[in-house]
């Protein structure tokens, strides 16, 4: 029976010990890859093997101009939502007119981010750990490696650069929408003019809510892409294995952009 309940221990031991591991490894690559990432951006050009910049191109397409629709819609829904309930909150107080403060800071400093990386994350993530993910499973990254071309210079760096760009782009976006979708719910429910409520929210927003929200954007851009192609390059087992990185990339994403935005929340606001 000792021999048992020892032989159970030493093997929950073990697994634990692999689990750990792995996680350490998975970062430890996030962080080679995120290195190797900058390295081909800033020296490659003076290799004459810079980024490539229609594939940086493409990429900001995809990830910034191409989600426009979709985050505006959710933004401004986001923006009705606050109104709607800081209106019915504000007004056992009799101080339904200050619902402007609430949307202003909390669009600025949480939601326009937040909404903006999970959306990103949504997308693009799935997409990368897809596309790279399919690449890795019919060799077409080892044949770049048998042509001489760095995986990561090629297929890693352009997406950087682009999420870095449109991600704080999307999030400014997103804190204009989410503020229209505001107005016009006060409008609607407390008679209050756009001159008005645009004016009351441009006085209480001050730079350090703008950068704090912009600071969180670059933080979930690189979360995303981190993920997001870290998975790509990890796929195996053909086609079932692209599905469980794609799976894996947009859960894990999503995770670490929330965990992330609750420490800034913490350590920012204290």
């Amino acid at each position: 029976m000792a021999e048992t309940s020892f032989g159970s221990v030493r093997g929950r031991l073990v697994q634990l010990g692999r689990a750990a591991t792995a996680v350490i490894e998975e970062y430890g690559y996030w962080v080679t890859l995120l290195g190797e990432s900058l390295y081909w951006i800033v020296v490659g050009p003076f290799k004459r093997r810079p980024v490539r910049l229609s594939a940086t191109v493409a990429q900001m397409v995809s990830i910034g101009i191409a989600a426009v629709p979709i985050v505006f819609m959710l933004s401004f829904a986001i923006g009705v939502m606050l109104a709607i309930q800081g209106i019915y909150t504000l007004r056992q107080f009799g101080a339904e007119t200050q619902v402007v403060l609430g949307i202003a800071l909390s669009v600025v400093r949480e939601f326009g981010p937040l909404i903006t990386g999970i959306l990103v994350a949504g997308r693009t993530g799935s997409a990368l750990a897809a596309r790279i993910g399919t690449m890795q499973a019919n060799q077409e990254i080892d044949a770049l490696r048998v042509m001489g071309i760095d995986p990561v210079r090629f297929l890693a760096a352009p997406v950087f650069i682009a999420t870095l760009v449109m991600v704080p782009a999307l999030t400014l976006f997103s804190d204009l929408a989410a503020m229209f979708g505001g107005a016009v719910y006060c409008q609607l429910e407390l008679g209050l003019n756009h001159v008005a409520y645009w004016d009351q929210a441009t006085s209480f927003i001050v730079i350090n809510d703008v950068t704090q929200g912009l600071i969180k954007s670059l933080v979930f851009a690189v979360i995303v892409a981190l993920v997001g192609i870290s998975n790509g390059f990890a796929v195996t087992g053909g086609a079932e294995g692209v599905g469980r990185a794609t799976t894996r990339a947009v859960v894990a994403s999503i995770s670490y952009i929330v965990l992330a935005d609750m420490l800034f929340t913490y350590f920012l606001n204290r």
